[in-house]
């Protein structure tokens, strides 16, 4: 058998240890909440579903924390508004390496992989406010890695628009960068080029949909199309692939044709647009995951896909609704870790594994604030009220082709008392607009409008993490057997090797 024999008999035991759950999913993790779940709870349901990789708008000490020792590969970002100091100061770059990646990786035990650097710096509404310091500041950050020691492990990225690129002639194989930006992104892929680290991009199939009227449904999604975009040889049936394979198209034409590529935001809304909905947001990503599953490339490259991080995690109530008002709406779990639909995950092989909500959540009494009975909509206090209380609270599901959009004059006003009855946590004397309201203990929900109950913030700040001793343990629980079983294989394959040839 000799020295070949043994390693085919390694290779074999090591295809049994790793084989099963290789492919893991990604996603991000906002944290723009009014009443965010505790991080230990949501690293949790991370874990539950098969996410091993997670992406951070920014560095927060108890999300950090959490991940510690988890199992889970970090992106972790740094918002726009850091990009100017560190692009003007390497040290304040080492100062921000040492603070939330050093202490982090070796403290807690974070896995991170990749400082995203800005976010989408370049889009367009910025009218150029990050043109001059976002590339200074990913060479400073890169610096201060390797002066860390953590070159070799920690990658540099930039999240970027899909608005960094553009075809004029309309099909993928037009592509190449924007004009204006075209220098500055040359300069930027060389530099992630020549650092091991790859070039993000988020793309949004939802807001092609939104932004334009006439743009084919059918096209947004995964299941084709009988309109497909022709480009030479290849037909698209959907504009995930030609959006993908024209950036592909530009980094070719550039002298970059194998530069890796992540996809760093991609998903679908459920609320706050006619288009932003349960069905659709189901039908989008689980077409979006069952591609992941299968490898799927696309036609440019279709043997190495993109790894691709979902978007999002949980809803964020207080993002900004400059956008729109699905802003707040992208999650695949509700802002509490509750599920919006069924998504098939196939997780650790499973043919039927389907998503689970998040487990040990508290929230605050079952009860909700609603117009009073006896209160008429005709009060001339009424219209101030709900404008009042929408000031305060996120209001999105009742704008027009919105989950509580189809709610009469009396329950729009409950919507809008209740929600900003939650979102000051109940308070004593929170449920009184100008004698127009009542609390009640009768959920008033209906149909596919949901009256929210807030997380109890309190009761899990009073809780006792788990330590990242315990925390360890029970993850690497798995992996252990794994290990035991295949170490025993190993020797039992040593032992004929021995037997049989004496040697």
């Amino acid at each position: 058998m000799g020295g070949l024999g043994y390693l085919v008999c390694l290779l074999v035991v090591l295809s049994l240890v790793w084989g099963e759950g290789v492919v893991g999913l990604a996603v991000n993790w906002g944290t723009r909440s009014s009443h965010p779940l505790p991080p230990e709870i949501v690293v949790k349901l991370l874990k539950d579903n098969g996410f091993d990789k997670v992406k951070l708008f920014e560095a927060e000490a108890p999300v950090l924390r959490a991940l510690g020792n988890s199992g889970i590969q970090v992106m972790l970002g740094i918002p726009n508004d850091f990009l100017a100091p560190l692009a003007t100061s390497v040290g304040y770059a080492i100062r921000w390496v040492s603070q939330n990646v050093s202490t982090y990786v070796s403290r807690y035990g974070v896995d991170i992989r990749y400082i995203a650097v800005g976010n989408e710096p370049f889009l367009k509404t910025y009218k150029d406010t990050y043109l001059q310091t976002t590339f200074p500041a990913l060479r400073n950050i890169q610096a201060a890695l390797i002066k860390a020691g953590l070159g070799p492990q920690v990658k540099v990225t930039v999240p970027l628009n899909a608005d960094v690129y553009e075809t004029v002639s309309g099909v993928p194989s037009g592509g190449d960068f924007r004009s204006d930006i075209h220098a500055l992104m040359l300069s930027i892929i060389k530099f992630l080029g020549d650092n091991g680290g790859p070039l993000t991009i988020n793309i949004y199939p939802y807001l092609s949909l939104y932004a334009d009227p006439h743009f084919p449904v059918d096209y947004a999604f995964f299941s084709g199309t009988s309109t497909p975009v022709v480009d030479g040889s290849i037909s698209y049936t959907n504009v995930f692939e030609a959006n993908y394979d024209t950036l592909i198209w530009a980094l070719e034409k550039n002298g970059f044709p194998s530069l890796p590529v992540i996809i760093g935001e991609v998903g679908w809304p459920t609320d706050g647009d006619s288009n932003a909905n349960l069905q659709y947001a189901q039908k989008f990503n689980q077409g979006l995951v069952d591609r992941i599953i299968r490898g799927q490339g696309t036609p440019k490259r279709p043997t190495t896909p993109p790894e691709v991080y979902l978007f999002g995690l949980l809803d964020e109530d207080i993002k900004s609704v400059d956008p729109g008002n699905f802003e707040r709406h992208w999650g695949i779990f509700y802002f509490d870790g509750t599920l919006k639909y069924s998504l098939n995950t196939r997780l650790n092989g499973k043919s039927n594994n389907t998503l689970v909500p998040a487990k040990g959540v508290r929230y605050l009494e079952r009860r909700w604030c609603i117009m009073a009975p006896e209160a008429s909509i005709s009060d001339p206090n009424l219209g101030d009220s709900i404008k009042y209380a929408c000031s305060y609270a996120d209001c999105t599901s009742l704008g027009y082709g919105s989950s509580c959009s189809r709610l009469d004059t009396r329950s729009n006003a409950s919507y809008a008392f209740n929600m900003y009855f939650q979102t000051v946590n109940q308070q004593k004397g929170s449920c009184q607009f100008s004698n127009l309201s009542v609390i009640t203990s009768m959920d008033p929900s209906q149909d596919t409008c949901r009256f929210q109950v807030m997380i109890d913030i309190g009761k899990h700040e009073n809780r006792t993490p788990p330590t990242s001793s315990s925390s360890s343990s029970h993850n690497n629980l798995p992996i252990t057997r794994h290990l035991i079983f295949a170490l025993f294989l190993l020797l039992f394959f040593i032992n004929i090797n021995i037997n049989i040839y004496g040697v």
